[in-house]
């Protein structure tokens, strides 16, 4: 097992991060936390990259038919009216769909963030995947308002302004998926040797 320091995530900043300029601000926060980024690339992904960056297995498809299911009860929508059907598989495949045009809508910026328990910092500073639930002085919290209800509505994703690994084997799978070994520069921090 590695030490907790070792430990590395991976991190997109989505299309309504890079079109509002706050790439720089993400990073910014992540290095404040004394996280290092040891992978960083701007590009334009295609829909087949990003149809294999996100699961295609049925429980997670129902899982997020049943997610857009719940919004509508929750605020009074007609499922059934709006999407022409209440199947949550086929639904989840509806919200998929919508989430893969929106991540190729415009290039991203891709990275690896390595440091102390580097996953739970990151979903931390990051906040909610939900920008309506997410605090002020997170990420999510100071720059979206959007919410699953207006999304569900327009029929697209939620613009949550960035998307970060939830566990470590995520991170690995996601980090295997965008970089190779050779795209990832190690090095240490200048504060590093005062601080560990």
């Amino acid at each position: 097992m590695n030490h907790p320091k070792e430990e590395v995530t991976f991190v997109i900043v989505k299309p309504d991060g890079v079109k509002r300029g706050l790439s720089g601000e993400i990073l910014r926060r992540f290095e404040q936390r004394n996280l290092k980024i040891i992978a960083l690339e701007l590009f334009q992904p295609t829909r087949e990259q990003i149809d294999n960056h996100y699961p295609k297995d049925q429980a997670w498809i129902d899982r997020l038919g049943e997610k857009t299911l719940t919004t509508y009860k929750k605020y009074g929508y007609d499922a059934k009216a709006e999407l022409g059907t209440t199947k949550k598989d086929e639904i989840g495949k509806m919200v998929r769909n919508w989430l893969v045009d929106y991540m190729t809508s415009a290039p991203l910026v891709k990275m690896v963030v390595k440091g102390v328990h580097a996953v739970d910092m990151v979903r931390k500073i990051v906040g909610p995947t939900m920008p309506s639930a997410a605090e002020m002085g997170t990420i999510r919290g100071d720059y979206s308002v959007d919410s699953p209800a207006a999304a569900n509505r327009d029929k697209r994703s939620v613009h949550n302004i960035v998307h970060a690994s939830e566990t470590p084997e995520e991170a690995k799978h996601e980090i295997d998926h965008w970089f190779s070994p050779d795209q990832i520069h190690d090095y240490k921090r200048a504060e590093e040797d005062m601080m560990f």
